[in-house]
């Protein structure tokens, strides 16, 4: 069942780009890659439906020996980690699709590296042996380059090559742990299910923690690792940063809690406070640069480093309710800053630019983007976090589960959301209020084909806000049981037995 999310669209994709041109025509690859896009949405709802949210364990399990000699094994689940960022990742891929330019050069190559970007993002959130999810991690990389270098802005080869050496660099440190993790289980196997139990000292645990951390924060991004997402964001085209903004990332968060906080649970509520520290300085920077910026596509991408900030406090916290609020702020993210690129991209394409300083009035119910400019108003109001919408829940559930533990820095990152009100605020009022300059007189016309992807992520928007157990039931138990690897007490008597193993700051960081 769950194959099927990774090979069809890699059948798919070897089918568009092979296939000989008068059989795959443009036309015909677009629509043969929007045809399966939309049956892995479908599939996708299927198990959903199918999905037992009572249960924490893995559910549709797939498995079999692969390469056995090198621990490499073909073993899928899905579980409420998993599933959210599963169905969100089929959606975007289908909205990214649909806003493609239909007189995209090389389109056949385009809509192929698309399908194996659905299927490696799919494969990395399903995979139950390390090293399968490290071909996965891998396999995204590929795709997303040639997209950034291909059909990106005009310094898509800089962004491009930055994006590609961050990326390697955290493939190596993931496999270098990977690596060390299946030398000291003894039977050198990457099967995720024989790793969970595993007991070493503390410090070994912090050394391969410590390099997961790093690995997945290039990919968060972490501050000061972050340098390589804004100028990617701003040079892909829309429907990449869309991927990019609301999947890709949460590859880093969702390694964060699988293979650090479920593998090495000890480790983890040692260095927690330093991930919290490291949150408020991804929340506050994100936040000062973005009300710097008059690219509105850079702004946007400024604001994901500081939500994604949000992810890691509630992360660190490593309670039930956080783990809960960690998931429902990577769905939150995931929409919202889908739906911000979405916006800037249409703006884009209608007026030239994104520059806020040459912007104006775009708000002008005759001649200018009155509904465009409407929902951009609703989006931004959704990342600062108004009630009513999913930005609102899943922030107050991120302060909420945190405040006890780490008291200071979530008062710091609460300041994040004042911040993000300040330059999204002075986003529409710089370009969409105001009189409409004579140089923007005649806009293109928007047709709805140009609204409807945004009309639906609004919807979703607005209705998890109103509605949020629609989203935090499915990974309730899953939640439950992350938290209880990261309860304190545990933590404790684990340092308490183990003396000698820790630095001398640790213990002191436990209590």
């Amino acid at each position: 069942m769950l194959s099927i999310l990774i090979w069809l669209p890699v059948l798919a994709g070897l089918a568009i780009a092979c296939l000989p041109e008068a059989i795959m025509t443009p036309t015909r690859s677009r629509q043969v890659a929007m045809a399966i896009a939309l049956v892995i949405l479908g599939w996708t709802g299927y198990l959903l439906t199918q999905f037992d949210v009572q249960s924490a364990g893995l559910q549709f399990q797939e498995s079999f020996d692969w390469i056995a000699p090198l621990g490499l094994s073909y073993r899928l689940g899905m579980d409420g980690l998993s599933l959210p960022l599963i169905a969100i990742n089929s959606l975007l891929v289908y909205i990214a699709l649909y806003c493609s330019d239909v007189n995209l050069i090389r389109p056949r190559l385009y809509y192929s590296l698309m399908m194996l970007l659905a299927a490696g993002v799919a494969g990395a959130f399903l995979a139950q042996n390390l090293l399968l999810f490290f071909l996965f991690y891998e396999v995204e990389l590929i795709p997303l380059y040639l997209m950034i270098a291909i059909w990106g802005g005009s310094r898509r080869g800089y962004a491009a090559t930055k994006f590609l050496i961050y990326t390697a660099i955290s493939g190596a440190l993931i496999l270098a742990a990977f690596f060390g993790l299946a030398l000291l289980s003894g039977s050198f196997s990457f099967d995720y299910e024989q790793l969970q139990n595993l007991e070493l000292p503390m410090t070994t645990q912090l050394i391969l923690l410590v390099t997961i951390v790093v690995g997945f924060g290039i990919k968060v991004p972490i501050v000061p690792l972050h340098t390589w997402l804004p100028d990617a964001h701003v040079q892909a085209p829309t429907p990449t940063s869309v991927l990019l903004a609301g999947v890709l990332l949460k590859l880093g968060t969702y390694g964060l809690l699988r293979f650090g906080l479920q593998l090495l649970p000890d480790a983890w509520r040692v260095i927690a406070p330093a991930l919290a520290i490291l949150a408020v300085v991804n929340v506050l920077y994100g936040s000062f640069v973005a009300i710097a910026q008059t690219d509105m596509k850079k702004m946007v991408a400024y604001s994901s480093v500081g939500h994604m900030g949000y992810v890691m406090l509630a992360a660190a916290a490593a309670t039930p309710l956080s783990i809960a609020a960690t998931i429902a702020q990577m769905i939150s993210h995931g929409l919202i800053s889908a739906l911000l690129f979405l916006l800037v991209g249409v703006v884009y394409s209608k007026t030239g630019t994104r520059n806020v300083d040459v912007l104006q009035g775009l708000l002008n119910p005759e001649r200018g983007l009155p509904l465009i400019g409407s929902l951009m108003i609703v989006s931004v109001m959704a990342s600062a976090g108004i009630p009513g919408m999913i930005g609102f829940i899943a922030e107050f559930l991120v302060y909420r589960s945190s405040f006890p533990i780490f008291p200071v820095a979530t008062l710091l990152c609460m300041l994040g959301t004042a911040l993000t009100a300040v330059y999204f605020l002075n986003l529409i009022n710089r370009s969409f209020f105001g009189r409409l300059p004579e140089t923007f007189a005649n806009l293109p016309a928007i047709y709805w084909k140009d609204r409807i992807p945004a009309l639906i992520v609004v919807a979703l928007v607005i209705a998890f806000g109103l509605q949020p157990g629609w989203i935090i039931r499915w990974s309730e138990p899953t939640s439950l049981a992350l938290g209880t690897l990261g309860d304190r007490s545990t933590t404790t008597a684990f340092v308490e037995a183990n003396p000698l193993t820790l630095p001398l700051s640790a213990p002191a960081l436990v209590d």
